[in-house]
């Protein structure tokens, strides 16, 4: 039975989701502004307190005329229907890989990306003094920025201390006196805001140099619309499409090479906590996602690393913090950014959004003297004030403050990991007579500001939560920050992205942060006017064609998919290999020599054991026990889980280029090979049938990854690099197995030759074409030559060099082919292959085998050089002029 049933008030016929609404849900707590009824508790008469369990609809008070609206839209069922649409929601986070890292996280880095059900719901006229407020702080922050790297007016007025600004390790004297790309430095600014208890918007802190959330807050409209489509679309909820247009078409405008500048968004990679977002959001505006490997710079100008050379870029949006972007002028000991950017930068070449150096307007000192400013720069009062705030590094400042350290929260000035705001109400006497001598100590490491109760909102909470509401009620009032965006859209003009991020405070703790377990929700502004119907689409909707422009394939984004092919098919050659060497262990076939020495001689040179173990013929249960330990040992063994290790590395750093599904895959099939066996002993060790099966189930995914890569990826540059890996691969492992088979001679013992046929996957055919025969000509024929089947040597050669030449020819490589150490299989005749001399020897095809080995071990080379590195290219150019 649900939960809800129970903690609902008998209901009269009559009364709407909206009264019901207002019953169930409780007052916000004593101090805070509430969401739902638009009131603090003190005022509104006869309110309930938090933890007050509603009897009767009739004594609640009204909630907003927006909330009724958005709860009379549930539709028939109301809010039966309401964990039906949490369980969605949550199952929409999963399959769609939303994550966030947590660093703190214990089970590991990376968790569901948490949003609630219920939406922050604002009206016009709230929207409308934010999104004021927002643009003239916009315009400020832009104008302060300017002057400090340019005239430093304010510096020499005291309107702004020199320590508070050249102090800040976000001062980059580098860039004083650079004038940036487009004449505008901030490009994106992020607000966080408050309401008090009157319901009056307070700026908390501000943020310039990566802020995140444009791509989280995208995710959250697209599930919870989807989610209450009819409440969406009856209240008039504005829609976010045009001002991401707008700061896309500004970037262009303003970079140097106008409508037809390349853009990238610059990520820090996969283990940032909020690289989903970047990859997200590259996707949405048409970005290429880059790495600071994947760029370079040559004669002051930057360039993007691809498979066709080296391709001009002309802007960036970064989401790297300033201090990483250059190892050659900032932080040399970080390889996360270009060396020479900076260069790049002052000569004119690259817009950056933001400009370096906007670091110090986040330092929560600012706050303090933004008042000034804006009447000094701006001529105007603020329209959206600052939360008091009160730097220590003034002594006014420091003496003044100290007595309401109680009542305050205590902010580091500098960005410093250890340090986080620590609320002076939680502390007992002794602590604060203890951070009242540190900030007199050391004053200008400390702002102070004064503590504001976070407004709360109403929010779900579902069935397998049950209890956690207060009061026994579903519904839960949860203190709310709401992330406000400003972004340019052409020279010194900004707008404000009609919504938001709003961040939720975990239980009754009041910190909204995501990496200390808060979560989010989506923000509604309402319009009165029509709702914008821009789309990120073309501007000419009515295009008879859509010209085609082919996706660029990053050198690194190419190298990874390379990679993530080998690693793929090394994984399924040595699961079939390690299946095929377990079950001759344990069969009939245990006892031929020349099988076993194969056998133990492939599982050296792949790595499923070590050299030192003793060979399968001397010490079969040595043997089988050391293959066995080695499988999920990829420390020590490169063997299966390291390679499946792998495909989980090369995976994670393209995965803005793989399928939701794919992903998936790769993780659950990582996941499960390395989970806790069932059939272990103490010791560790288990039954060669339990290894079994842990193979035969990563056979299953193996084979589905390989289906995903065949069947679910465009057929790019990138793809073909992909295929080249597997298909290199193939050539090499079935040359080197076939070259072993004969020089142990298991290819002339039936058992040698039945495991041989089965490790090139090729039993069911092998049998079908060739009944019963045993010889090498049939062998040979399926094995090496027939151009039918995927796994003959001759198939995948043929393959390999075709997608080499593809490549070689978008690419206009005009150097020597790649696959000139790939040998041709036209010219291969079965008689000379089968052909011995008088030593027994098939000289013919043994040399043909060792071609193909040396070729392989040759091309991987070869393309590391032309289209990974471009280290040839990097001889003829020089970082600066």
């Amino acid at each position: 039975m649900n939960h809800l049933n129970d903690s609902l008030p008998t209901p009269d016929p009559s009364d709407s989701a909206a009264q019901l609404a207002a019953a169930l849900a409780p007052a916000a707590a004593a101090g805070h502004f509430d969401e739902l009824r638009g009131a603090s508790v003190a005022d509104a008469p006869g309110a309930a307190t938090a933890s007050t369990t509603p009897k009767s609809i009739a004594n609640k008070p009204d909630i907003t005329s927006a909330w009724a609206q958005f709860f009379d839209q549930l539709g028939p069922e109301g809010f039966q229907d309401l964990d039906r649409r949490m369980q969605s929601l949550q199952r929409q986070v999963r399959d769609n890989g939303i994550t966030y890292n947590v660093y703190a996280d214990a089970d590991g880095p990376q968790r569901p990306w948490s949003v609630d059900l219920f939406p922050l719901i604002l009206s016009q006229g709230d929207w409308a003094h934010i999104e004021r407020g927002v643009l003239q702080r916009a315009r400020l922050l832009n104008r302060v920025m300017a002057d400090v790297y340019g005239p430093q007016e304010l510096l020499r007025k005291g309107l702004l201390p020199s320590a508070l600004v050249q102090g800040h390790l976000g001062y980059l004297r580098a860039m004083h006196g650079v004038q940036p790309v487009g004449g505008t430095h901030l490009h994106i600014a992020a607000f966080d805001m408050a309401r008090d208890a009157q319901g009056d918007w307070w700026v908390v802190t501000q943020r310039t140099q990566a802020p995140s959330g444009l791509g989280y807050l995208l995710e959250n409209r697209l599930l919870i619309s989807r989610l209450f489509p009819e409440a969406f679309s009856q209240m008039h909820v504005q829609r976010l499409a045009a001002t991401y247009r707008a700061l896309l078409d500004g970037l262009r405008q303003m970079s140097p090479a106008g409508a037809d500048a390349r853009i990238v968004l610059l990520t820090p990679g996969p283990y940032n906590e909020t690289y989903f977002e970047h990859a997200y959001l590259a996707r949405y505006l048409g970005l290429t996602l880059v790495e600071g490997n994947d760029l370079t710079v040559r004669d002051a100008r930057l360039y993007l690393k691809t498979l066709h050379g080296l391709q001009p870029v002309h802007g960036i949006l970064k989401r790297l913090d300033d201090e990483f972007l250059d190892p050659l002028e900032l932080r040399s000991d970080s390889r996360l950014g270009v060396p020479g950017l900076l260069q790049a930068i002052r000569a004119g070449n690259v817009l950056v959004a933001n400009a370096p150096g906007s670091a110090f307007l986040e330092s929560s000192a600012l706050l303090g003297f933004m008042p000034a400013l804006s009447r000094h720069l701006l001529g105007e009062e603020l329209a959206l004030p600052s939360l008091p705030t009160w730097w220590c590094g003034e002594r006014s400042a420091m003496q003044a403050v100290l007595p309401q350290l109680a009542h305050s929260v205590i902010r580091p000035t500098w960005p410093m990991a250890q340090r986080v705001p620590v609320l002076g109400g939680a502390l007992s006497a002794q602590d604060l007579a203890q951070w009242s001598a540190r900030i007199e100590a050391q004053g200008d490491e400390y702002t102070v500001q004064a503590h504001l109760p976070l407004s709360q909102m109403p929010t779900w909470r579902s069935e397998a939560a049950e209890g956690a509401g207060q009061g026994g009620s579903p519904i839960a009032p949860r203190s709310v920050m709401l992330r406000v965006f400003a972004v340019c859209d052409g020279p010194g003009s900004w707008r404000v992205l009609p919504g938001g991020l709003a961040r939720l405070a975990q239980g009754d703790s009041g910190i909204t942060s995501m990496q200390r377990g808060g979560s989010s929700a989506d923000v509604w502004v309402q319009t009165d006017g029509p709702v914008d119907t821009t789309t990120l689409l073309a501007h000419n909707q009515a295009a008879p064609a859509v010209v085609h422009r082919s996706r660029q394939v990053t050198s690194r984004a190419a190298e990874n998919l390379f990679w993530l092919g080998r690693y793929t098919e090394r994984t399924e050659n040595v699961t079939r290999l390690a299946r095929i060497t377990l079950q001759c262990l344990n069969g009939e076939d245990q006892t031929s020599q020349p099988l076993l020495t194969w056998l133990s001689a492939m599982g050296v040179s792949q790595g499923l054991v070590l050299p030192t173990v003793p060979a399968a013929g001397q010490a079969r249960r040595v043997f089988e026990r050391s293959l066995i330990a080695g499988l999920t040992q990829p420390a020590q063994v490169t063997s299966v889980g390291y390679n499946l290790r792998g495909i989980l590395g090369a995976a994670s750093a393209v995965r803005d280029r793989l399928s939701q599904e794919h992903w998936n895959l790769i993780v659950r099939a990582e996941a499960e090979f390395f989970a806790p066996r069932t059939g272990a002993e103490d010791d560790g060790d288990y039954s060669p049938l339990d290894a079994l099966r842990q193979l035969e189930g990563l056979s299953g995914h193996t084979a589905a990854m390989t289906g995903q890569q065949t069947d679910r990826m465009t057929r790019d540059d990138g793809w073909r690099l992909l295929s080249i890996g597997r298909h290199l691969e193939r050539l090499g492992f079935l040359a080197s197995a076939l070259e072993s088979g004969l020089q142990t001679g298991a290819v002339h013992d039936e058992g040698g030759f039945e495991a041989m046929v089965a490790l090139f996957d090729s039993t069911i055919t092998f049998h079908a074409q060739y009944q019963q025969r045993r010889d090498m000509p049939a062998l040979l024929d399926l094995l090496v030559i027939d151009r039918d089947n995927p796994r003959s040597l001759a198939w995948v050669a043929q393959t390999l060099r075709g997608r080499i030449a593809k490549i070689e020819a978008t690419a206009g490589t005009p150097c020597e082919s790649a696959a000139t150490g790939i040998p041709e299989a036209s010219d291969l005749s079965l008689v000379a292959l089968c052909a011995q001399d008088a030593e027994g020897r098939h000289a013919t095809l043994e040399e043909y085998l060792g071609r193909c080995v040396r070729g392989v071990m040759g091309l991987s080379d070869v393309l590391a050089t032309r289209y990974f590195t471009h280290s040839a290219d990097a001889l003829r150019h020089s970082v600066g002029a």
